[in-house]
């Protein structure tokens, strides 16, 4: 049986990459990836810089939610109050349009 990690309710208590709210095992995993071990490291970090990078380190490209789920963990890590990534996916349209 797999326990979920409880999600942290702001940036200050978020200790492991788990903790961000709409990270689980895989996308933490994706972001120890490409050098990201804690949550700490998304601060002053661009979502779609990190979403070029992981594309770059699997060679193929991933699906633009990821990018939606990296845009809303550094805002938390800036912050900003815990959202669910799909309140992501109009900016990132309107920013980035089609991926």
């Amino acid at each position: 049986m797999v326990i979920k990690a409880p999600k942290a309710k702001s940036a200050e208590e978020c200790e492991r990459l788990e903790q961000l709210p709409n990270i689980g095992p895989s996308l933490a995993a994706d972001l120890r990836r490409i050098g990201i071990e804690r949550p700490g490291d998304l601060r002053g970090q661009d979502a779609y810089a990190l979403y070029r990078r992981l594309c770059e380190a699997t060679g193929e490209r991933q699906d633009p939610c990821v990018l939606d789920t990296f845009m809303a963990a550094t805002d938390f890590m800036r912050g900003a109050a815990a959202a669910p990534w799909w309140k992501y996916t109009a900016a990132r349209k309107a920013t980035f349009g089609t991926l």
